[in-house]
């Protein structure tokens, strides 16, 4: 009873391994190029929940610093300021990497990377 507790206490960061773990499984077993760019955006989206959870503080309000108030709690801005920058870094590779995944489907009409990796040691033979 007190780990289930304990566990929906904690349920964001439960959530947010649980997201890894999928985004992790589906990188590693999948050989679509396609899969392994949306598990690694699920990835992606573990660490932003993971370090958005960590900034969070119950009870804490917006810092701005009120003069005359020292014991209030605030809410860690840092956390959200990182977060939207690794946004804008996942939006820039994940458009990089469909990119080149365009440019592989054009050369080699396929998706799947181990029939790519096939035809490149056929074209090499030669």
């Amino acid at each position: 009873m007190e780990l289930i507790k304990e566990l929906l206490d904690h349920i964001n960061y439960v959530g947010s391994a649980t997201l890894f773990v999928i985004g992790l499984y589906t990188v590693l077993t999948h050989s679509n190029l396609l899969k392994k760019v949306i598990g690694i955006n699920i990835m992606e989206t573990s660490i932003f929940l993971f370090f958005v959870s960590i900034g969070y503080i119950s009870g804490g309000i917006t810092p701005i610093i009120i003069p005359g108030s020292e014991d209030i709690i605030y809410v860690n801005p840092l956390p959200s300021t990182l977060i939207l920058t690794g946004i804008v870094v996942a939006l820039s590779i994940t458009a990089y990497s469909l990119s080149l995944i365009m440019r592989l489907y054009k050369e080699y009409g396929t998706l799947d990377m181990d029939k790519i990796m096939e035809l490149r040691s056929d074209g090499q033979d030669e």
